[in-house]
């Protein structure tokens, strides 16, 4: 037995919610996913909502997740929204469910939880992400509450600030290639254990950078900013390079997670409504399965809804890896009946941007009624309906994430070790108010004026924050 069920509820309801997670086990082994050892338990909304404020229930203590958990918890509490399940990726893979759910409602979310554990263990993005974060994030909690204890909360909650002001900045893990350091030097240190960055923290005297006369740093722009600053600040004590090597590893642990929401939630939902269809279900339970399943596709608001898009694009390519047309059969040699195999090669191989761009189709923008807006004035427009460029727009916006791609260009501009960045802009402007407030978090961990170079009104500008003032040039 691959799977584990825990939680404060009456040992009858146990055991009828072991018996429909054995049968929905079996059910998805035979649909050929491939997933951890789960490990589910059940848990009130007060510790649910804490877990998915934290995005872990491990993670160490900071207001900003506070601030989430009461945003989230409010929104439960006047039914407004509700989370009914968190999966963490992980081996084995830990699911919690929320303690109102009735037996329907646990069976749909135990089937999609299933699949969502088959994606984060096949998916190629996810391949290089540490499956025993929740041990490590425990680990990074008792060091920072060590840190608190030795160096003064506020102390540490400020720098905590600085360090998450800009934790998206990072050079994301990637499946396809090896690290500059390893290309750079083949005979460097290979990790044995997830904790081996912090071992060599401790162990490697930080080493001042010695430039030739003329000579660029860092040589190649670099979109790493935490870990830069990280390895070349000469302001950072060991503790606060500590902990930019702790949010630095949390990141990357999530950037996967954030860069396949549409996919994995298509996949998930695609897996859970065949799942169900495959249970013994009697009436009334078919009726609510229903009502659920609805509610999740629901096209309301102004966002994409990733249950919805990601699903309905397995579903194409299913339907045209089944059945191609004869223009398909002639132009790419399609035989038919390979749409089940060519979803599960779809899951294991895409992300957001490149599912969309590959398999968003002119007939699916269509039935789903897909367009671009923007707000003109006070008014919210339709600014683009073709369906080429709708797909091109949203796949703009789901590069690096969504976040401003910036870069280091020089950390010892005008030779004073001032660190220079550069936003490559592409369209959409930075936000000013938010770029002021964070520029001095930057120079907090930099130690000297920093200045961010981007675009404003189609005219290039340069921001800088010397310590006293921000100033635009």
């Amino acid at each position: 037995m691959d799977y584990k069920l825990g939680g404060a509820i009456m040992d009858k309801q146990l055991e009828v919610l072991s018996k429909s997670i054995e049968a929905i086990h079996d059910q998805a082994k035979r649909f050929g996913l491939d997933f951890f050892p789960m490990r589910f338990e059940i848990c009130p909304a007060d510790v649910l909502y804490a877990f998915g404020a934290y995005g872990m229930p491990t993670r160490f203590s900071h207001w900003t997740f506070g601030k989430n958990f009461y945003k989230m918890k409010l929104q439960y509490d006047y039914n407004l929204s509700r989370i009914y399940e968190l999966v963490i990726n992980s081996n084995p893979c830990y699911a919690f469910l929320l303690e109102g759910n009735d037996l329907i409602e646990n069976k749909l979310v135990i089937a999609h939880v299933f699949a969502h554990s088959d994606f984060f263990k096949n998916n190629i993005y996810f391949s290089s992400t540490s499956r025993q974060m929740v041990e490590t994030m425990s680990i990074y909690a008792s060091k920072i509450r060590e840190y608190e204890f030795k160096y003064g909360h506020r102390e540490v909650e400020i720098f905590l600030d600085a360090a998450l002001s800009i934790q998206e900045h990072i050079e994301p893990p990637s499946p396809f290639k090896t690290t500059n350091e390893e290309l750079e030097n083949p005979d460097s240190h290979h990790k044995e254990t997830p904790y081996d960055d912090l071992w060599a923290i401790d162990s490697k005297p930080k080493e001042e950078v010695e430039l030739e006369p003329n000579r660029k740093f860092p040589p190649k722009p670099t979109k790493d900013i935490l870990g830069f600053i990280m390895e070349n600040s000469s302001q950072l004590e060991d503790w606060q390079r500590d902990i930019l090597a702790m949010v630095r590893d949390e990141m990357r642990y999530f950037w996967p997670q954030m860069e396949t929401k549409i996919i994995n939630e298509g996949w998930a939902a695609y897996w859970h409504t065949r799942i169900m269809r495959e249970l013994d279900l009697n009436e009334d339970e078919t009726i609510k399965f229903s009502q659920l399943h609805a509610n999740i596709l629901n096209t309301g608001g102004r966002q994409i809804n990733p249950y919805l898009l990601g699903s309905k694009i397995f579903e194409d390519i299913e339907r045209r890896w089944n059945n191609p047309s004869t223009e398909e059969k002639e132009r790419y040699g399609r035989i038919g009946g390979k749409g089940r195999e060519k979803i599960f090669e779809v899951r294991a191989c895409e992300k957001d941007s490149s599912f969309l761009r590959n398999y968003l189709t002119q007939e699916l923008v269509e039935e789903l009624d897909l367009y671009l807006y923007q707000k003109v004035g006070t008014n919210w427009v339709v600014v683009e309906k073709d369906w080429e460029k709708v797909r091109e727009g949203l796949v703009n916006r789901l590069i690096n994430c969504g976040f401003p791609y910036i870069v280091v260009e020089d950390a010892d501009y005008h030779r004073r070790g001032e660190l220079y960045l550069k936003h490559r802009y592409e369209g959409v402007e930075l936000d000013v108010p938010y770029l002021e407030k964070t520029l001095p978090h930057v120079y907090l961990l930099w130690g000297r004026p920093v200045h961010i170079e981007t675009v404003i009104d189609g005219e290039p500008v340069v921001f800088s924050y010397d310590g006293r003032k921000n100033t635009k040039h």
